[in-house]
């Protein structure tokens, strides 16, 4: 069984840095496309950052030079690595994979697994 455990997260001010882990189990890591998304209360969860298996990525534009995935094939951990954050970035993160896919995929229907979340708070 599919098992994805975000953790990391916390309340920093703005302009600090968070480092999200998402921990993954069952299934054979180095294959699947794996992502970030996000959901702030009230808005739609939208998509963050994604990895593929061959270690292309992909961003938001508005995480775009301050945001960074990265993923540790052998530990089978995926990060999403925060810096200069805004109040904007507060959000609950879910890490999601996508079995088989090419990717990296944007869309939030394409991803199959999704972990619980970790509350990520950014004060001004």
């Amino acid at each position: 069984q599919v098992q994805l455990v975000e953790s990391g997260g916390g309340s920093v001010q703005a302009g600090g840095s968070l480092r999200l882990s998402c921990a993954a189990s069952g299934y054979s890591y180095m294959h699947y496309c794996m992502g970030w998304f996000r959901q702030a209360p009230g808005k739609e969860r939208e998509w963050v950052a994604a990895i593929d298996s061959d270690r292309r990525t992909n961003y938001a534009d508005s995480v775009k030079g301050r945001f960074t995935i990265s993923k540790d094939n052998t530990m089978k951990i995926l990060y999403l690595q925060m810096n200069s954050l805004k109040p904007e970035d507060t959000a609950m993160y879910f890490c999601a994979s996508a079995p088989g896919r090419i990717g990296p995929l944007t869309h939030r229907h394409e991803y199959t697994y999704w972990g619980q979340g970790t509350q990520v708070t950014v004060s001004s």
